[in-house]
């Protein structure tokens, strides 16, 4: 098993519980690990016996800015379950959403949510 990563993809969206979030916007990072056999792919240097991050990628741009929700929670758990709905070969997928500056009444240089979904 491996794991292959994409860290701190930055991307700007509307989500969060107050109606001015929705309408402003904020900054929003996304980490992703994904856990695969890609022993083939190494070996043979093949991309089509491993996940394609920038399909993976792809994805999390579309749930995150074609999309307004409340919860941070609710976008790491859509991107994992979609990463295992398109990509057969990953096995685990863990997500992790960052919010800059959040609207806790403080300085806060960002909250996170982060969520693991496993293949049965």
């Amino acid at each position: 098993m491996g794991t292959v990563r994409l860290r701190n993809a930055v991307f700007y969206a509307h989500h969060g519980v107050m109606q001015e979030e929705h309408r402003i916007g904020g900054r929003y990072e996304v980490d992703v690990s994904l856990d695969l056999d890609f022993e083939a792919a190494a070996r043979e240097d093949d991309l089509t016996k491993t996940v394609d991050y920038e399909k993976v990628y792809a994805e999390i741009r579309h749930i995150i800015t074609m999309n307004k929700y409340f919860l941070i929670e609710r976008l790491s758990y859509l991107i994992a379950h979609r990463i295992l709905d398109q990509a057969p070969i990953v096995q685990s997928a863990e997500v992790i959403i960052r919010k800059a500056n959040p609207p806790v009444g403080g300085p806060c240089d960002c909250a996170e949510a982060c969520y693991r979904a496993v293949r049965a």
